[in-house]
């Protein structure tokens, strides 16, 4: 591998117009063609061999269009100065309830003056419009232009907002600020540490090369495959990440090798065949996580994997050519355009020597102390909380929140999760009449946790009947999934009860997860650890690096649990209490985890975590084959690598911080946990704990078993590439990073 991707860079510096061009286009072609032609998006939960799945089905069979996933859309009509039966009001309401059904495709309007279609206090009511040959991916639209269509009532003096079955994660997330935010804060970062402003914005550069190219191929791919709307987001924020570092790590050595007299061309040959080594099995570890999702079961967690690893392919692929071009082009203006008052210093001979130095004399006393300040740092992981997240904890202000609130007020806080219960009958019956269906309709309502049941429908073929169920709890409280639970278990002859909705999904989803996470965990940590033995041929090293990733991912949890679980700090990231909150509540507010995101984010996290033990092991490994002497290689691992590590993991931070702005909470809890995680992993994890264990270990740090040298491949990550004696050139520019 050395040698073919030695070849590769010197070719791609040697045409580095051709490939640059090359890449621009493809890059431009991709994204525009994705804006041109944007594809629809879907965040489909449904988990095949599910009840909740059962349910959905059974409901698309002779029920109605307007039972059917986004075939019915509600619309909150709040009175401040009094009930709504005042005949102005009322009169205001029922006008807009005309301009509503001739609005197209609207197939029936429900009016809020029936029996549960208005509170108690008679200033809440509630229009169902149920819908039929709609488009469902354009639901956000159409349920705008309903509520345009409402404006009668709101002339005279009514508040209308339309209710929102999805939770906060299904919201459209679009590109704003946070990119910028994260590119200008990385920039800054590699200002510091190169000192001329050419070498800083070639990572910046690759980075929005590979990520426009990402999303050009995400975003046409989505017209094949359902793609949920987080998928940009997250490949966006994983792809800056990991596009930056991986063109920190090639340009770092090669002004190295700059600055030691080496020619340009032979300088890029050498940098890709060594540091585009590792910068291939660091992504491959990365997309190797990302694909164990696939096991996971949950098509919406499988996809977002996947579609996430498209982002890091592409880095992979912009660090190996793109990179190489651009060093090509530039030659030695690389350091042009020096920041004044700033000069990167070289990596060797800095602090981070000092330090491994400094470790390597005391390992055992640094190995106890960094394993008490993880130990402290992921205690509070055990109480994270898992669970559904529903407008509650939206955005406060928002349309879908205020909606979410006036529901909650006028019909209970079970009225913004509404359970579908659809039992399959063991014989045809005639109406909604027959003794079955009421006996099954009485058996819902004496389940504890139930509030209200609707009035029992029967289906066209006779054999299904449809009940809507509203629980005395919030979709995101422990309890409603509780209720799911006890109703499925009805027992009655002949009667298959089946329950769907968002609560049973989100039950069935964390189920699933909850089985299937060993799976996952154990298919990662394997794979990841094979990689590693292909690359270095130790397995002790192995081993070790995939238990420190482990440890790591035990802080970032920690850091989720005290913002989010515990919720000190959830107001910090952007996370609002309720209005009525009192002080400790808002100090306090704990905000429920979406049971698919601690799986989704062990993938990336131990797919990044991984990067930076493959750069670590490389110069460690390189150090020991020149000399043998295993104190002073991690001594000098830890120096030549510990300026850069740190670089890119501040920018990784950088970019993490500036996503947590964003409303979603889905992001935010990405955007804390890969940003703690990332910080902990660079400085204690790589500082303190891998020299401390690797010095311990000694010579079986790279002991091999005869029998497992033979039948490995040679891979040679390390870059053993031949290299000629070069003569010193006078002009010779001082290395930045």
């Amino acid at each position: 591998m050395t040698r073919v991707l030695g070849r590769l860079g010197g070719w791609c510096a040697r045409h580095g117009r051709i490939v640059l061009v090359l890449w621009v286009i493809a890059a431009a072609a991709l994204m525009g063609s994705s804006l041109v032609f944007p594809s629809p998006t879907s965040n489909d939960a449904s988990i095949p061999g599910t009840d909740a799945q059962r349910a959905h089905d059974l409901m698309k069979e002779g029920f109605g269009s307007g039972y059917a996933t986004g075939g019915t859309v509600q619309l909150l009509v709040y009175s401040a100065g009094g009930p709504l039966i005042d005949d102005a009001r009322k009169r205001a309401v029922e006008q807009s309830m005309d301009r509503l059904r001739e609005m197209p495709h609207v197939e029936q309007v429900e009016t809020p003056f029936r029996r549960g279609g208005i509170s108690s206090n008679l200033q809440i009511g509630l229009i169902t419009v149920r819908m039929q040959g709609h488009d469902t991916s354009k639901l956000a639209q159409t349920t705008q232009a309903l509520s345009k269509a409402a404006d009668p009532a709101r002339a005279a003096g009514l508040e209308v907002v339309p209710a929102d079955s999805s939770t906060p994660a299904d919201k459209e997330i679009k590109t704003g600020p946070s990119e910028i935010i994260g590119v200008i804060c990385a920039l800054l970062v590699l200002v510091f540490a190169f000192g001329t402003l050419v070498a800083a914005v070639i990572p910046i550069f690759a980075a929005m090369i590979s990520v426009a190219s990402g999303l050009g191929v995400i975003g046409l791919l989505g017209w094949v495959v359902d793609m949920p709307k987080q998928a940009g987001i997250m490949a966006t924020m994983i792809g800056l990440g990991v596009g930056i570092d991986y063109a920190l790590f090639l340009l770092s050595r090669h002004r190295r090798l700059l600055a030691d007299g080496v020619p340009v061309v032979e300088s890029v040959r050498r940098t890709v065949a060594s540091s585009g080594g590792a910068v291939v099995f660091a992504g491959g570890t990365v997309i190797i996580a990302l694909s164990a999702l696939l096991l996971a079961g949950f098509p919406l967690l499988a996809t977002l994997g996947w579609v996430t690893g498209i982002s890091v392919v592409a880095a992979v692929l912009t660090s190996v050519t793109l990179v190489p071009a651009l060093l090509g082009v530039l030659g030695h203006r690389v350091n042009a355009l020096k920041v004044p008052f700033l000069r990167g210093s070289g990596s060797s001979g800095t602090g981070w020597a000092g330090l491994g130095v400094w470790v390597a004399r005391r390992p055992w006393r640094v190995l106890l102390a960094s394993a008490l300040v993880l130990g402290a740092l992921a205690a509070p992981a055990l109480a994270l909380k898992l669970g559904s997240l529903d407008e509650g904890y939206g955005t406060q202000g928002s349309e879908s929140r205020r909606a979410y609130e006036l529901m909650a007020t006028g019909f209970g806080p079970g009225s913004n999760g509404p359970l579908i219960v659809v039992a399959e009958l063991p014989s045809k019956v005639a109406d909604a009449k027959d003794p079955i269906v009421d006996n099954l309709a009485r058996e819902v309502a004496d389940v504890d946790g139930v509030a209200h049941v609707s009035e029992p429908k029967v289906n066209t073929s006779g054999r299904s009947v449809l009940l809507q169920v509203v629980t005395d709890y919030a979709p995101s409280d422990d309890r409603a999934a509780e209720v799911v639970r006890d109703v499925r278990a009805i027992a009655l002859p002949g009667v298959q009860v089946h329950v769907g909705g968002k609560v049973a999904g989100l039950t069935d989803a964390g189920d699933r997860m909850a089985e299937r996470t060993p799976l996952v965990i154990g298919v990662v940590v394997l794979l990841s650890a094979l990689l590693l033995l292909l690359a270095f041929r130790a397995p002790v090293v192995a081993i070790k690096a995939a238990v420190m990733n482990l440890v790591s991912l035990g802080a970032a949890f920690g850091a989720l649990a005290m913002v989010f679980s515990i919720g000190l700090g959830s107001g910090l990231v952007g996370m609002d209490p309720p209005v009525s909150s009192s002080f400790v509540q808002t100090v306090f507010f704990s905000v429920p985890i979406e049971s698919y995101v601690p799986l989704m984010l062990f993938a990336v996290l131990f797919g990044l975590s991984m990067d930076y033990e493959v750069f670590l092991l490389t110069a460690v490994r390189q150090a020991y084959l020149r000399h043998g002497d295993n104190g002073r290689a991690v001594a000098e691992g830890l120096g030549s690598t510990g300026r850069v590590i740190t670089s890119a993991a501040l920018i990784m931070v950088a970019v993490f911080v500036a996503f947590i702005a964003y409303p979603d909470p889905m992001v935010k809890t990405f955007g804390v946990g890969l940003a703690v995680a990332i910080a902990v992993d660079a400085t204690i994890i790589r500082g303190f704990l891998v020299p401390a264990t690797m010095v311990l270990l000694g010579r079986l740090n790279w002991w091999c078993p005869r029998w497992l040298d033979r039948i490995l491949p040679n891979l040679s990550v390390e870059g053993h590439e031949e290299e000629e004696p070069v003569p010193a050139r006078p002009e010779r520019v001082k290395a930045g990073v």
